[in-house]
C-alpha cells in the first residue's frame, strides 16, 4: 500500500507539471504541529511537533487551483493512565505517562481559492502512510496503531512574493485504533509554517 501511494503521488505530481506549465509553482515548507489523539487512552493536551516537504501550486484561472503536497509529518502524544484500565492483557507494565511518536508521510490534496493576491484559502483530504509503527504500548509485539491514516484539512496561506505563511486544521476521520474497538482514537492537529516557492 505504501509503495502504490507513493508512487501516485509521483504521477500526480509530474502529470500536473507538464498540463500546468504558465500557473506552476514548486515550492518546499515546514513548520511546527499541535497534535492530539482523541480518546480516553490518551492526554487531552496537544503535544509539540514538526512537518516538512514540498508543495506545488497549480493555477486553474485566477481564483482556483490545486496545491499537491508531500510532507514529513510527526505527530506526538502522551498516554493517559486510562490506556492501562482499557487494555490490561496487552498494556506494557510502564505504559502510564508514555510518549509516543508516529511519523507519517502525508499527501494533502488541497484546492485552492485566492482571495486576492495576497490570501489563499485551503482544503481538501489528506492521505497518511506510518512510516514507524510505536509498538512501545503492547509488549506482545502487536501493532498498536493503523498503517494509515485519512484526513481532512482546512486553512489560511499568506503570500508574499516567494515567502508562504499558513495555518491549518487537520481533523482524522479514521479510527487509528488497531488494537480493538475498545477506545476510538482519531488525530487531530494544528499546523502553522512557512513555505518558499522556488
Amino acid at each position: 500500500m505504501k509503495k502504490s501511494i507513493l508512487f501516485l503521488a509521483a504521477i500526480l505530481l509530474l502529470s500536473v507539471s507538464s498540463f500546468a506549465q504558465a500557473g506552476f509553482r514548486l515550492g518546499i515548507k515546514g513548520g511546527a504541529n499541535l497534535n492530539q489523539v482523541s480518546g480516553v487512552s490518551f492526554s487531552d493536551a496537544y503535544a509539540l511537533s514538526y512537518h516538512v516537504g514540498v508543495f506545488t501550486e497549480i493555477d486553474f484561472n485566477k481564483r482556483l487551483g490545486l496545491q499537491p503536497e508531500v510532507l514529513w509529518n510527526q505527530s506526538s502524544t502522551t498516554v493517559a493512565s486510562g490506556f492501562a484500565s482499557i487494555y490490561q492483557s496487552v498494556a506494557a507494565l510502564n505504559v502510564q505517562d508514555a510518549r509516543v511518536t508516529l511519523n507519517y508521510l502525508s499527501i494533502p490534496i488541497l484546492l485552492r481559492y485566492s482571495v486576492g493576491k495576497l490570501v489563499t484559502l485551503n482544503a481538501g483530504p489528506q492521505f497518511g502512510i506510518l512510516m514507524n509503527q510505536d509498538q512501545t504500548l503492547l509488549k506482545n509485539g502487536t501493532n498498536a496503531f493503523s498503517n494509515g491514516d485519512f484526513s481532512m484539512v482546512g486553512g489560511l496561506q499568506f503570500n508574499l512574493k516567494l515567502l508562504r505563511i499558513y495555518g491549518r486544521y487537520n481533523i482524522g476521520m479514521k479510527n487509528i485504533n488497531q488494537i480493538d474497538q475498545k477506545d476510538k482514537w482519531t488525530s487531530q492537529q494544528i499546523q502553522v509554517g512557512v513555505g518558499l516557492r522556488l
